[in-house]
């Protein structure tokens, strides 16, 4: 049923096809509560009965969040449709999801990601210098692990990194003189393993790196120097967001090194940020201190 609006959303939208995967599941999922046989059929549906869906998510246990992120699949689909002409009008516009909760992101502590707390957690031979490689990629530069998986050779300029993110929208990253001699120190390496593959990082076979592959790496050596509940490629990509920050970094610069679509995605790192601020005062200003 859905053909035309999922081939929308991956030749003109240009979406991952994580997103058009989760654009599916999330359709369906309505599609089973409605039980509709055609694109024709949702314009009868009115905003009490899209509503009566979110209280049956809530009540299946649904979290506010995974409920607003089905109410944006829907909405989206109305979109198109109302484009394509097959509907006349939506029901969304009159409907309103649950709050979400939202949580500040995990980062990791400075002092816990000094080099000298890193040394001996990577070997020196291929596979140690490609785990301190990915790890110093996502601290320092703060990409998504669907995009340092995808770094090509060609990307490694001097100076610099040129991601494809998400929507296919390319970014240039600026990186430091030592990351730089690091990544030149691992393609000595990975010259001497036969592979036609194009992609900066590899397995020892040769084989392109998978995420399962490179978030347990991650998990494993942020175990080893943090005590977070979340030890992921994210939380770098938080880390790397935060620490920024504390240093003077513009919101603005920010958003446009992470990627993010809109501004109001990185100013959540603000709060994180406005933590060490006020710490920072309680300790440094003579009226903040705090008294017995």
């Amino acid at each position: 049923m859905f053909e035309k609006f999922i081939a929308y959303l991956q030749f003109e939208k240009r979406y991952s096809a994580h997103t058009v995967k989760a654009y599916e599941r999330d359709l369906n999922d309505f599609l089973e509560y409605s039980e509709l046989n055609s694109l024709q059929e949702f314009s009868d549906l009115s905003s009490a009965y899209v509503r009566s869906w979110i209280v049956h998510l809530i009540e299946k246990g649904l979290k506010n969040r995974s409920v607003n992120r089905k109410l944006a699949s829907l909405r989206s689909l109305y979109k198109w449709m109302l484009k394509e002409q097959i509907v006349l009008k939506s029901p969304m516009a009159k409907v309103n999801g649950p709050k979400s909760e939202k949580k500040l992101p995990q980062f990791v502590k400075e002092s816990e990601l000094k080099i000298e707390n890193l040394k001996g957690l990577f070997t020196d031979d291929f596979e140690g210098r490609r785990d301190a490689l990915m790890f110093e990629i996502f601290y320092q530069t703060g990409i998504r692990l669907s995009e340092l998986i995808n770094l090509k050779l060609k990307d490694i300029q001097q100076g610099q990194l040129k991601v494809l993110g998400k929507r296919n929208k390319e970014r240039i990253i600026p990186i430091s003189i030592v990351l730089h001699k690091q990544i030149q120190e691992y393609l000595e390496l990975r010259s001497e393993i036969s592979s036609q593959t194009p992609e900066l990082l590899l397995l020892k076979s040769g084989n392109k790196l998978y995420p399962a592959f490179a978030y347990r790496k991650i998990n494993l050596y942020l175990g080893k120097v943090t005590t977070l509940d979340k030890k992921s490629p994210h939380v770098l990509r938080h880390t790397f967001a935060t620490h920024m920050l504390n240093r003077g970094t513009g919101l603005e610069t920010l958003k446009d090194i992470l990627g993010h679509a809109n501004l109001s995605a990185t100013q959540i790192y603000t709060h994180n940020s406005f933590a060490k601020l006020n710490s920072i005062y309680s300790q440094a200003h003579p009226r903040g201190r705090k008294t017995n």
